[in-house]
């Protein structure tokens, strides 16, 4: 059973159930030319705080191998291949103070501003629930920052800005769900990319393990 840590900031404790580490599979699936490519993978995500208001974030996927040379009787010694990683930043949205440090490791000034909980619950809105910012970096050059709200157990965030290097392949804009159901933490990624608009493209289950 999740308990609360009581010493979290308060413009965290909105996304405390968030906070763990997450190991599970899921199954990534995309049209790419006339060739459906899908495919199941494991995936451990890591929701990690340092006492700033923030919630750190990152997430390392693989595809399932088969089993090792050495024990080819053994199926429960597959040799997994490295597949998506990803890190960032995940935050409430709320008005810029004299406080927030930045930019750059420019600390800030004065006494910071949402450190109490009724001071976080002004953020609120009218619907209920928090909006959020959220920034996530992939190694194959491309960056994005989703904008979005949680209510409770559940996270909706959509594509403001993405960013790519020369080098990165064609990637447009995407869509995050999550959610906690029956203690599990369950996702589905949308993306446009490749010339297509919006569809599926992944989706997991994942249980706390830490």
């Amino acid at each position: 059973m999740f308990e609360l840590d009581t010493t979290l900031p308060a413009a965290v404790v909105p996304l405390s159930w968030l906070l763990g580490i997450w190991e599970g599979s899921g199954i990534v699936s995309y049209l790419v030319g006339d060739e459906i490519r899908e495919h199941e993978f494991g995936q451990r995500v890591a929701f990690t705080q340092d006492g700033t208001p923030h919630v750190q974030y990152s997430s390392s996927t693989w595809l399932f191998g088969t089993p090792d040379d050495d024990t080819p009787d053994d199926p429960l010694a597959p040799t997994p291949t490295p597949l998506f990683s990803e890190i960032g930043y995940w935050r409430l949205a709320r008005p810029l103070t004299p406080a927030d440090a930045g930019p750059g490791m420019l600390p800030g000034v004065g006494d910071p501003v949402f450190t109490t909980a009724d001071e976080v619950e002004t953020l609120r809105t009218d619907d209920g629930d928090f909006e959020l910012e959220v920034s996530i970096i992939h190694p194959d050059g491309v960056n994005e920052l989703y904008l979005g709200r949680v209510r409770g157990p559940r996270i909706d965030l959509v594509t403001d800005a993405v960013v790519r290097t020369a080098s990165a392949k064609e990637y447009a804009a995407a869509t995050r769900l999550y959610g906690l159901v029956d203690d599990h933490l369950l996702w589905a990624w949308d993306i446009a990319a490749l010339g297509q608009d919006l569809r599926t493209h992944a989706s997991g289950r994942l249980a706390r393990v830490e």
